[in-house]
């Protein structure tokens, strides 16, 4: 007996494909357990093409017309009860030599069995109304509503018993049409025997479901020989017109269409609904990307923003050593003169001028300057903070009423929100446990090293501007220090006006070489710090970074899959709806 042509069969496969690639693709991002059980069970559906649920009294010989429609002794009978669980029957394949059980739970067990039947139809064999614990009617009750046909097994020698008159008033608000079947017809003696009984039948269903009822008297035990060597007896099993009435009703167009577009609808539905979901989420990932390149544009603009204001604050730093190099200029004027030729011959006086006169106080004042540069590069990097943590904090008020109450596809939500509570509560604990103080000293210490080592001194307990004062007096020492000429007219001609030049040549490179240092000393120490800050910042946000981009990866592939079975699904329900 077959139901499906091939065309059918075709639209079965595909649809069971594409069903299956829905629960990997959703699978791999995380669905709502509701989702999953929902999709679970179209799959189900499918695997449970057509159902049909046999019920009835034990002892009525369910397990017996099982065997027969079968046509092969499967099933186990006896006179006692034997069914004491629901066994749902399914195709095993054709080499399989018996059944292969398995435990769904307590009182439920599929067995696989090589029925040819079995690949178009699945059987529910339920346990006997009347001998089972009512817990077992429960849960036939629960099959019941899923079947496309209902075979209700009554025996020809006690048909339509009081227990089973009550289980038919439980299920006929389902309105599941409802096929009986009296068994074991042939222990009758005679075809009016066989009538009554018929009658009998059709008019206690007719008085209960409020509508005739098709009737059906067989004799399992004579069909399921026929079937297995005694053809002579077929006709006499009357099996034969029940058989061709489930195919015919399994048959029908309209049911296939239906049994192939409700678990498609399903299927339909949910990626509908998680394409959108992806989309949605997509969106919020793309307006974090927009942040996060916002935060790293800002970086970097901040970077060659402290850069280019680096060199107007050095040119102060610069000015005052400029001032150094023209009162130098002055001095040298004024001191290296014949009339003064015999203050030119002690190297400590006029280095002492030199130090009053030329330097003063710029040591003091170039302190200030890189203080006050250090204090700027300081609170700057504090702002830059800040504002990340304004930012970050901004989002996510930007965001928040959009995602109350979604716990849908994995931990996405749950994820996202610590990873940006993270982030923003390191930048929150900089901001809080950032000490201004410290963070000068330890810049102003780093920028002293700097510029002692190019000078190669021993920083020690040296100050930056003392380390500038060096610097600048060792001028007045190697341009002092006139040995006596044994002619004034000499010294007043040659010498004097040569160590003049000279003494100004070494000042001009001796201001050139530090300025040069200073700069280049400051420079990178101020470059190392920006460089550090923006490490630090960029460490603090990577965690959620890297969140953002593979979920952006994930989700494209996702909805690029979603999408894919969409399209398919649309073309597989423009094929069924053609039948």
């Amino acid at each position: 007996m077959r139901i499906l042509n091939a065309q059918q069969e075709q639209l079965l496969k595909d649809e069971r494909r594409l069903l299956n690639e829905l629960r990997v693709a959703l699978a791999q991002t995380g669905t709502a357990p509701e989702d999953q059980q929902t999709l679970a069970e179209s799959i189900q559906q499918l695997e449970e093409m057509f159902l049909l649920v046999v019920v009835g009294e034990f002892n009525a010989g369910k397990s017996a017309f099982i065997n027969a429609l079968l046509g092969q002794k499967l099933l186990k009978e006896g006179v006692t009860p034997t069914t004491t669980q629901i066994n749902v029957l399914r195709y095993g394949g054709a080499q399989m030599p018996a059944a292969e059980r398995a435990l769904v739970n307590e009182h439920i067990q599929v067995l696989a069995l090589p029925a040819p039947l079995l690949e178009e139809i699945s059987i529910v064999d339920t346990p006997g109304t009347n001998a089972i614990i009512r817990e077992h009617e429960e849960i036939t009750s629960q099959f019941v509503p899923r079947s496309d046909l209902v075979l209700f097994i009554t025996s020809a020698d006690r048909p339509f018993t009081e227990s089973e008159n009550a289980f038919l008033r439980r299920i006929r608000d389902w309105g599941k049409k409802v096929v009986f079947v009296i068994n074991k017809i042939d222990i009758l003696e005679s075809e009016e025997e066989t009538e009554q009984v018929v009658q009998f039948v059709a008019e206690n269903a007719r008085a209960l479901l409020g509508m005739p009822p098709e009737v059906f008297p067989v004799s399992a035990r004579l069909a399921l020989r026929a079937k297995n060597g005694e053809p002579g007896l077929w006709a006499q099993s009357r099996f034969e017109p029940l058989e061709k009435y489930i195919q015919e009703t399994l048959d029908e167009h309209s049911r296939i269409r239906l049994k192939l577009l409700n678990p498609l609808g399903v299927g339909q539905h949910i990626v509908s609904r998680y394409r959108d979901l992806a989309r949605e989420r997509l969106e919020l990932l793309r307006a974090d990307i927009a942040m996060l390149e916002d935060v790293e544009s800002q970086l970097a603009v901040y970077k060659e923003d402290m850069l280019r204001d680096f060199q107007y604050r050095m040119a102060d730093i610069e000015n005052v050593l400029y001032e150094v190099e023209k009162r130098g200029d002055a001095f040298f004027e004024d001191t290296f003169r014949l009339a003064r030729v015999f203050d030119l011959l002690s190297k400590t006086r006029i280095q002492q001028e030199f130090e009053h006169k030329v330097v003063g106080d710029a040591a003091q004042q170039i302190e200030r300057k890189v203080n006050e540069l250090i204090d700027w590069l300081v609170d700057a990097n504090l702002h830059q903070w800040q504002a990340v943590s304004e930012h970050l904090a901004e989002r996510r008020r930007q965001h928040q009423a959009r995602i109350v109450g979604d716990t849908t596809i994995g931990t996405f939500h749950y994820d996202r929100e610590r990873l940006m509570d993270a982030v923003g509560l390191e930048a929150r604990r900089v901001v809080e446990t950032y000490n201004r103080a410290d963070e000068a000293r330890q810049i102003a210490q780093g920028a002293q090293e700097a510029v002692a080592t190019s000078a190669a001194l021993e920083v020690g307990a040296i100050g930056l501007g003392t380390l500038v004062t060096i610097l600048a007096t060792t001028v007045a020492a190697d341009v002092t220090g006139i040995l006596l000429a044994s002619l004034i007219a000499a010294l007043g001609l040659f010498v004097i006006p040569a160590r003049r030049r000279m003494a100004k040549n070494e000042m001009s490179e001796k201001i050139a070489e530090l300025r040069q240092k200073l700069s280049a000393a400051l420079r990178d120490q101020l470059t190392r710090e920006i460089e550090r800050s923006l490490r630090d910042i960029n460490e603090a946000i990577a965690p959620y970074t890297r969140f953002v981009r593979a979920e952006r990866q994930k989700l494209t592939a996702t909805q690029e899959t979603l999408e894919s079975i969409h399209t398919e699904m649309e073309r597989l329900k423009a094929r069924i709806e053609e039948l």
